[in-house]
Order: C-alpha cells, then sequence, then structure tokens
C-alpha cells in the first residue's frame, strides 16, 4: 500500500512495541479495577461487560491519538476511520476481548489486543491477560517452551466446536481444551498450555490481530486455514478463519483439512 510520507516519530518516545505493551497493560489494570469496583456494587453483568469495553476503548484511543497522532486506527469499539484505507501505519485494536468473559466473576479468558499493521506486516503487537497479570510482545518476543504431551492439545471456543477443529482434532488424536477469548486461546499455544488454535466460524481482524503478531513473533505457524498468509487492514474487517499452532504441526494440521488439495 502506498500512502502519505510517513510522519516520524518523536526522539526519545516509546518504541511502537514498547507503547502497544503498555498500554495493553495500563489498560488491563485499569479493566480489572473497574471490574471489580462494579461487582462490588452489584452492577449487573451486562453492565460491567458494556461498561468494560467502554473503558478500554476510551483509554486506548486517548493514548493513541496522543502518542501516534498520524496513525490510523481500527478499532471494534470506535467509528470507521476513513484514513485506514491510505495509510500504511493502522492500529488495530481490540480494547476487551472475551467481553462475555469478563461479564462473569472468576473467569480470566480475557484480553487486550493491541496491534501495528505496517504496510504488509506487522510493526508491533501486545497482548494482555490482565486477570492473570500477564502480558505477551511482539519485543521482546515470548520464548516458546518444549512441549511435554505425547498428544497435541487443540483449543476452540467455550460454545461450539468449529468443523474444521473437529477434523483436526480427530485426524491427529488431539485432546481439546476449551477457552472464551481469542487472545486467551491463542497465549495459551505461546505458553506451551495448548498446541493448535483453530478457528473457521469467521471472527473480525481484530480478534486475531494482535494474537497473530505475538505468535509470529514467538516463532509459531500463523495463517488462514487453507494456509495462506493473513493480510490485516483489509477493506472488509471481516475474517472467515485463522490458524495458530506449533511449526511442527503446521503440515499435519492442513494436511488434514485439505489432503493433495492444501494451499502452497
Amino acid at each position: 500500500m502506498l500512502g502519505p510520507d510517513p510522519i516520524p516519530i518523536a526522539p526519545g518516545a516509546e518504541a511502537d512495541a514498547e507503547l502497544a505493551t503498555r498500554l495493553a497493560v495500563e489498560a488491563g489494570h485499569l479493566l480489572v479495577a473497574l471490574r471489580e469496583q462494579l461487582w462490588q456494587d452489584g452492577a449487573h453483568s451486562w453492565h460491567v461487560m458494556d461498561s468494560g469495553d467502554a473503558r478500554a476503548h476510551e483509554f486506548i484511543g486517548e493514548q493513541l491519538r496522543l502518542h501516534r497522532p498520524y496513525d490510523a486506527i481500527l478499532d471494534e469499539e470506535g467509528a470507521e476511520d476513513p484514513r485506514r484505507f491510505d495509510a500504511d501505519r493502522v492500529w488495530i485494536i481490540d480494547p476487551l476481548d472475551g467481553t462475555r468473559e469478563f461479564g462473569e466473576p472468576g473467569r480470566h479468558d480475557w484480553a487486550v489486543h493491541i496491534a501495528l499493521w505496517d504496510g504488509d506486516h506487522f510493526g508491533a503487537g501486545a497482548v494482555s491477560l490482565p486477570a492473570l497479570d500477564l502480558v505477551f510482545s511482539t519485543d521482546p518476543a515470548p520464548v516458546l517452551p518444549d512441549p511435554k504431551r505425547w498428544r497435541p492439545r487443540l483449543i476452540t471456543s467455550r460454545h461450539r466446536a468449529p468443523y474444521a477443529a473437529v477434523i483436526v482434532a480427530n485426524t491427529l488424536g488431539c485432546d481439546a481444551v476449551r477457552l472464551g477469548s481469542a487472545g486467551a486461546k491463542a497465549m495459551a499455544v505461546v505458553m506451551g498450555e495448548a498446541d493448535i488454535y483453530l478457528h473457521d466460524g469467521g471472527m473480525y481482524q481484530w480478534d486475531s490481530a494482535a494474537p497473530a503478531a505475538v505468535a509470529l513473533a514467538a516463532g509459531l505457524h500463523v495463517s488462514r486455514i487453507d494456509g495462506t498468509p493473513i493480510v490485516y487492514n483489509d477493506h472488509d474487517p471481516w475474517l472467515p478463519d485463522f490458524l495458530i499452532c506449533r511449526q511442527e504441526l503446521a503440515d499435519a494440521v492442513l494436511e488434514a483439512l485439505w489432503g493433495d488439495n492444501r494451499q502452497s
């Protein structure tokens, strides 16, 4: 994409990955405090969810407008920013991924996603799991633990098992794990708690951008479920499917899904 000449970042300013990580952490702290206060006040779960979405969106938007005023933003909770169609630098944000889980007392599988798409690649990304006080960034990239399982572990949605996931689980003899947020599922693979995260029920670009950025930085395989690369900041933010897995399992997963018809 050919956009306007890039605006230099001021000397001494945070690097993109530092900014993404800080905002993911600070938004997470705000969400944890807000959640606890609303529960103490006896708020309905819908109010907890709506308040979390709004507060995180407001905070991250303010910070990006302050520190990266010339960059475009694609935010689940925000109005369309038309600058993104001609910009190279676009921040793709999910201020609260796993809103349903955020509204359920005791659940930790919700996340904050912040990614920077820079032309044709990720310039930075961070995913925080605030209820666990964890953050994962593209710099420094996570170090993948060595797998210690005989059977692969496939992670999928709390409420439905995507058809493609069922095929892979049956073909590879996977054990299944269920979690909420896409960020929580992806970071389970980064942490070594799972080996494959596959989704074919559709999602939006903000659901997977930051998890994809962190997973790629960690050395995991990231693609569409036909093996083709994912291109972010598309005009249509809908993304039909998504795969994150350990590199040594990628060929077996794609073979299970497509056989001789898989994309190269």
